[in-house]
């Protein structure tokens, strides 16, 4: 069976800044700041637990996150972590492709968790070294499907310029987002769940002389979903939207969803080696196993990704993707995530023998 690609994935690298957060850590911690301004701190504790999180990488001191905060002290930190998160694994990309950053023609950057303008490549352009007449194109707002939806368009736009190579950069700082001011149930779940990491891949529609293939991505926004995942912007920074509706919502929807984007790529299930999804939390892996019926377990390296880094959003899906490359598969897979909208996107990705 060969399954046609529209271009080849030549690279694909992860990183995430130093420091080590561990989940005993957090749960400790959030106890200290929340526990006796909110009374419903200690019914909402076991999410630290139950989370299926050992550790997670944050982007400053956990002294820094215990401060008063505001947006330009939150936009600093972005910009000084994300730009230099950004060069690091764009260079471990270019690196692991044999590529120099003069090679890249479009870099694509996608984020959700902080605003810079100019955006992260064009302060990574000197430093890396990137032609002045490279491309760039910042994409904002796609948060935990940003990963997925970002190599779809990296894929498009090689599949477009046959010979060019495309650079997609994903980049979250969640943990920049904490609020310590906010007591509501979305911020202790988000406390406990998110992280920081990037990752970054390059793409090509010339010769490669890499076996594995991307196809055509779909996506699916269901109406009147807005109020389930995103940010609202306040004067002491973004505050997260985080519905407690989401495995409910993946066991009656992913299914059906998941069959219309297989007919759209005239695909069928038995084609596929693997399902792969964004690990959004334990609940949302258990929702996705028992709506596909799949054995339970079936997604292993969700839950390990899930364990050491915790829900990055946007990257989290490409950590999925480059663990399960690492197993040296062979056949067609499905990489699926969630994100604000509330939007479904899905992208095929080949490796041939």
């Amino acid at each position: 069976m060969t399954i046609s690609a529209d271009s080849s994935l030549i690279g694909l690298a992860t990183a995430t800044p130093e420091t080590i957060l561990p989940q005993s850590s957090a749960a400790e911690i959030s106890r200290e700041v929340f526990s006796k301004r909110f009374e419903e701190f200690d019914r909402l504790a076991p999410v630290f637990f139950n989370a299926g999180i050992k550790q997670r990488h944050i982007s400053m001191p956990i002294e820094w996150y215990l401060e008063p905060l505001d947006w330009n002290k939150r936009t600093q930190a972005f910009l000084d972590v994300g730009t230099r998160l950004f060069c690091e694994v764009a260079d471990k990309v270019l690196s692991k492709s044999g590529l120099l950053a003069s090679d890249i023609d479009t870099i694509v950057t996608v984020t959700s968790t902080g605003v810079a303008t100019p955006s992260l490549e064009a302060r990574a352009l000197s430093v890396m070294g990137f032609r002045t007449d490279c491309i760039r194109i910042p994409v904002f707002g796609l948060g935990c499907a940003g990963g997925v939806s970002g190599l779809s368009l990296a894929n498009d736009l090689a599949k477009a310029q046959p010979g060019k190579v495309i650079l997609l950069v994903v980049i979250e700082l969640c943990s920049l987002t904490f609020r310590m001011d906010k007591l509501s149930k979305a911020n202790i779940v988000a406390t406990a769940l998110f992280g920081d990491g990037a990752a970054a891949a390059i793409v090509t529609n010339g010769s490669s002389g890499t076996n594995i293939g991307l196809g055509s991505g779909c996506q699916k926004t269901w109406p009147d979903t807005l109020g389930i995942m995103g940010w609202n912007v306040e004067p002491e920074g973004l505050e997260v939207i985080f519905d407690r509706s989401i495995p409910p919502f993946v066991r009656k929807n992913m299914k059906e969803t998941l069959g219309g984007f297989l007919s759209e790529l005239d695909l069928a299930e038995d084609q596929l080696n693997r399902f792969s999804f964004h690990p959004g939390g334990t609940k949302v892996l258990e929702a996705l196993e028992a709506t596909l019926n799949l054995e339970t377990g079936y997604l292993d390296i969700e839950r390990d990704i899930l364990s050491e880094f915790g829900n990055m959003s946007a990257p989290t899906a490409l950590f999925v993707l480059e663990r399960y490359l690492e197993t040296k598969p062979e056949g067609l897979s499905l990489i699926t995530a969630l994100g604000p909208g509330f939007t479904a996107s899905t992208l095929p990705v080949t490796v041939a023998q």
